[in-house]
């Protein structure tokens, strides 16, 4: 069953950091089986606080998201956005 990895960005807090973090983040996708659905397009908040942007990675599998954002390369990407911006993050399951 397929999965979909959802980022929103709550708010940026560095720029630089962020920039690390887009320069490694791509290259951590190698490899993997993933369809990038949206990446910071234009967005419409509908209910609740506003967000900055969004992105929905979509996997074959739980499995394989989460042997993705689990992996090294990507493991070593996060720090950077984690240092700079709020995010929230998470995997669901289609249908």
């Amino acid at each position: 069953m397929a999965a979909y990895v959802v980022f929103t960005r709550e708010r940026l807090r560095d720029p630089s950091q962020m920039q690390v973090y887009a320069e490694k983040a791509g290259p951590s996708l190698e490899g993997h089986p993933v369809k990038s659905l949206a990446v910071y397009g234009d967005c419409e908040t509908l209910e609740g606080e506003p967000i900055e942007g969004a992105v929905i990675l979509e996997f074959p599998s739980v499995a394989a998201a989460k042997a993705w954002y689990e992996g090294p390369l990507y493991k070593a990407a996060r720090q950077h956005r984690f240092k700079g911006a709020d995010y929230r993050a998470f995997i669901v399951e289609g249908v």
